[in-house]
């Protein structure tokens, strides 16, 4: 069984889902959630989910190895649901292939630096897009720009506002993130 670690900075209704849908399969268990907000409603859910959580700061994060020796302890697989910060280059290089994030939004569109959550709704609508959806892919050393997994795509319309469409992605990011984890995971053991 992989030992999963989510990181998350925000609410965790991402990490929630995965942690639900992992408690029924014996591929995986999410065994801790990292988080960079010691404030984030994600801890609550972890509270309730009775599962481990770890709040670091930037400086553990980036100026030492107490996250990454956590990591190289706790971690066989490492899923990014609403984390904001650039994971480090030797957290990457420790874990190649090893590291998947969910974007909201079809890559290469509207990734990079900056384009998150609301920020990249805000983009699709202003842009008058068609189409959007979400794009699963592997972390390296550049923001969003890792091999890319999966992508599932939704309709717009000129009447959807960015909360819409940010309502038509969380659905996709619900039905799809957990499963493409034990896919992954799953090829791994092939």
């Amino acid at each position: 069984m992989k030992r999963i670690v989510i990181f998350a900075s925000g609410s965790g209704s991402n990490a929630e889902n995965i942690i639900g849908f992992f408690q029924t399969k014996t591929t995986g268990e999410v065994t801790h959630v990292l988080t960079n907000n010691e404030h984030a409603k994600v801890l609550d859910r972890c509270k309730r989910l009775n599962v481990s959580s770890l709040v670091f700061n930037r400086e553990g994060f980036f100026k030492s190895d107490k996250v990454l020796d956590f990591l190289k302890k706790e971690a066989d697989l490492i899923i990014l649901a609403g984390f904001l910060w650039k994971v480090p280059e030797a957290i990457v290089k420790n874990f190649p292939n090893k590291i998947i994030n969910i974007h909201p939004a079809l890559l290469p569109k509207y990734g990079g630096k900056g384009m998150y959550g609301s920020h990249v709704h805000k983009a699709v609508k202003e842009n008058n897009e068609q189409e959007t959806g979400i794009t699963i892919h592997y972390v390296n050393e550049h923001y969003d720009e890792g091999a890319i997994i999966f992508q599932a795509k939704t309709e717009l319309t000129e009447q959807d506002s960015a909360e819409d469409i940010a309502k038509k992605v969380h659905e996709l990011e619900y039905k799809h993130y957990p499963s493409i984890i034990e896919k992954v995971i799953l090829s791994e053991n092939e």
